[in-house]
């Protein structure tokens, strides 16, 4: 009887609300409601801090050199990093999932890959003689320095600036290629660059040094943060941010998935990439290097750059970056 009581009391008060929303010519009105398109999860707006380490640090693109002569695949000196990592089977690489041509999740296989993956699969292809004896951890840009310094893994590629506050948690290998931080907008905004945004909303990944560049940019815009780029993508599909800054390299690859976008502007940062390894592992520095060097002078480098990058980046295709080294 209670249930039957509340049934028609509901009943009662959606007529009368109805009711109250038809005119006085018997036409019914239905309010209008306009809902709040969601933002990505831990997304915000934030306030960047100097950075603490930005002192001077030397030559910060000065990497360890580079084994001479180079162990072969499978024959690692004993007790080396490298043993150990031949020793357990696979080399196991933070990188990304969701950059795309760089390091991307293809839809149809569910494989990762782009110009970052082969890159990793050098490496393992130097350790086993294999570039299949690989395991690739996506990582978030705020989770590759914790996860290199609890071992989780053995070196991050992944669109990793090399800059001194990072210095202090981990080594770099030498550069490995040579971004440049851009602005990404949509068509006919009327934005032209970062010089035109002050005041606005800008995107970028935390713990991404896109994000304190566009909070120390002179023009003033407000930085916000998200977990992967392909949030920026889609808050800037939705209007909920006005442009996305970062590499050039990740935003050519927003912008061949999105006509509507543009990369505009000059330069706002130079962004040279290196591979990040745990600070304690100095062999596995110089190792890395030497497969860099091979990289740059056998034809892996250009003809990565030529599957995944040449015409996504303007321009004739660049050389490898020259390495510089130190004892």
């Amino acid at each position: 009887m209670r249930h039957a009581l509340v049934l028609a009391a509901a009943v009662v008060t959606a007529g009368t609300l109805l009711a109250g929303c038809t005119s006085s010519t018997g036409t019914t009105t239905i309010p209008s409601v306009t809902a709040a398109v969601p933002r990505p999860a831990n997304a915000a707006d934030v306030t960047v801090p100097p950075s603490a380490a930005a002192q001077e640090c030397g030559d910060k693109l000065a990497s360890l050199r580079p084994l001479n002569p180079m162990p072969k695949p499978g024959a690692m000196p004993g007790g080396s990093t490298m043993a150990k990592i031949v020793q357990r089977g696979k080399l196991i690489v933070g990188v990304d999932q969701n950059t795309y041509n760089v390091g991307f999740r293809d839809p149809f296989t569910g494989d990762i890959q782009g110009f970052d993956i082969d890159m990793a699969r050098s490496i393992a292809a130097a350790l086993f003689g294999d570039p299949n004896a690989i395991q690739l951890r996506a990582v978030t840009s705020d989770q590759r320095i914790p996860m290199l310094k609890s071992g989780e893994v053995d070196i991050v590629v992944r669109t990793m600036s090399i800059t001194c506050d990072r210095l202090v948690d981990v080594n770099f290998s030498a550069v490995y290629y040579e971004a440049q931080q851009q602005v990404l907008v949509k068509k006919n905004s009327g934005f032209t660059g970062m010089e035109s945004l002050g005041g606005k909303r800008v995107c970028a990944t935390k713990s991404s040094t896109s994000l304190r560049n566009i909070a120390n940019a002179p023009s003033k815009p407000i930085a916000v943060s998200v977990s992967d780029w392909t949030d920026c993508l889609v808050m800037l599909q939705q209007g909920q941010v006005d442009a996305v800054s970062t590499d050039d390299v990740i935003l050519a690859g927003m912008a061949a998935q999105d006509k509507y976008t543009a990369v505009v502007g000059s330069s706002v940062a130079a962004e040279p990439y290196g591979m990040a390894i745990p600070k304690q592992n100095v062999d596995f520095v110089r190792f890395v290097n030497g497969v860099l060097e091979q990289v740059r002078t056998n034809g892996t480098w250009a003809n990565s750059y030529g599957r995944w990058l040449d015409g996504l980046i303007p321009g004739p295709p660049p050389a490898p970056p020259v390495p510089r080294y130190k004892d």
